[in-house]
């Protein structure tokens, strides 16, 4: 029902193939990525196939929006490549069942924000950022009723996310909603990238967290102190599918007056933060891994940075022990966004 866009003429007519010679994981040249993206096209079977770590970065990379990780993604599933240990496969595609009983509908007739499957996180979302927001999803025992299924993608499971997620976008359109403030990347480039891709219809906007975070600062502005701390970005590899607000991050860094570090591994050239890669069936993955973290860490470190910036609570719960050990504090932008307006956020001295 569901078929992805995907225009081999344009991959021909590319000519710099950046989607593959750009990546950070995989060493390949360009006459090379070439000849294994139309392989993967053609449903054979290609070295990328076996050695992607889905960081969904090629999806930024390509300068045609012609989709190469959803292809990589769909021909693992076809080919039976899977990235991850079949038993992880398993576990997580039940941890994430959505429709365990009906959840409650109340008609919202206007904007709200989708806490998607992290319900448990309702602190991050306090006080004057976030007065008068309808929030969709606050109740964790049905979080899944709301949750993306975008996390599949890691697993190369496309499949189940076109079963599920036609009901989870129905379900959240019954609360007669027009704009839906996602709170992670995950879910707005579910919205915004994955469902046009293949042909899915959104019948409600999605807006950015970083978007509507830094315009409800504007809001606030009279309120804002600087809050003078120098500061790093953990960029999530969902991001990938939304570089276009990536620009807000460091919008919303001048306006609370954080000092952006130089770094080697930002913007595009970000580093993932390794939490899908640890289990991957590679061998060598897991020292591959600590290597990847350690890089990323230190570069912060080297660059002065007292702060790292989260959005991503998987990339928070991956990085944040090791940050704090390197005497970096991990936050999230939005517990940081609320210090800027004189709030104290929970667990903030």
């Amino acid at each position: 029902m569901y078929a992805l866009k995907y225009d081999e003429d344009t991959c021909l007519k590319c000519r710099t193939q950046d989607c593959l010679a750009k990546c950070q994981y995989i060493d390949i040249d360009k006459e090379s990525a070439k000849k294994e993206i139309l392989k993967i096209a053609h449903g054979e079977d290609s070295s990328v196939l076996h050695d992607c770590v889905t960081c969904y970065a090629c999806e930024e990379y390509c300068s045609f929006n012609n989709h190469p990780f959803y292809l990589i993604v769909e021909k693992q599933e076809e080919l039976d490549i899977p990235p991850l240990p079949r038993p992880i496969i398993k576990r997580g595609i039940k941890t994430g069942i959505p429709f365990r009983g009906e959840p409650t509908i109340e008609k919202i007739n206007g904007r709200a924000l989708l806490m998607g499957a992290f319900a448990d996180l309702m602190h991050l979302i306090q006080g004057k950022l976030f007065e008068g927001l309808p929030v969709i999803s606050t109740d964790p025992r049905k979080m899944f009723h709301y949750f993306c299924q975008l996390m599949y993608l890691h697993y190369a499971r496309n499949s189940v996310i076109k079963e599920r997620l036609p009901k989870i976008i129905k379900t959240i359109a019954e609360h007669e909603v027009t704009e839906v403030v996602c709170f992670h990347d995950e879910c707005y480039g579910t919205y915004t990238s994955y469902c046009p891709a293949i042909g899915m219809e959104v019948p409600f906007t999605p807006v950015h967290f970083f978007e509507y975070l830094y315009n409800r600062l504007l809001e606030l502005k009279k309120e804002i102190k600087p809050v003078k701390l120098k500061v790093a970005y953990q960029r999530p590899c969902s991001s990938r599918l939304s570089p276009d607000k990536h620009r807000f991050v460091q919008a919303i860094f001048d306006l609370i007056g954080a000092q952006t570090v130089e770094r080697e591994y930002v913007d595009e050239n970000a580093l993932c933060c390794g939490g899908t890669m640890e289990g991957q069936r590679r061998e060598g993955s897991r020292k591959r891994t600590a290597d990847l973290r350690r890089k990323n860490i230190e570069d912060m470190k080297n660059a002065g940075a007292e702060v790292c910036v989260f959005n991503c609570p998987a990339c928070y719960n991956t990085l944040g022990q090791m940050l704090v050990q390197s005497g970096i504090r991990p936050v999230f932008m939005s517990d940081l966004c609320r210090v800027a307006i004189g709030e104290k956020p929970e667990g903030w001295r």
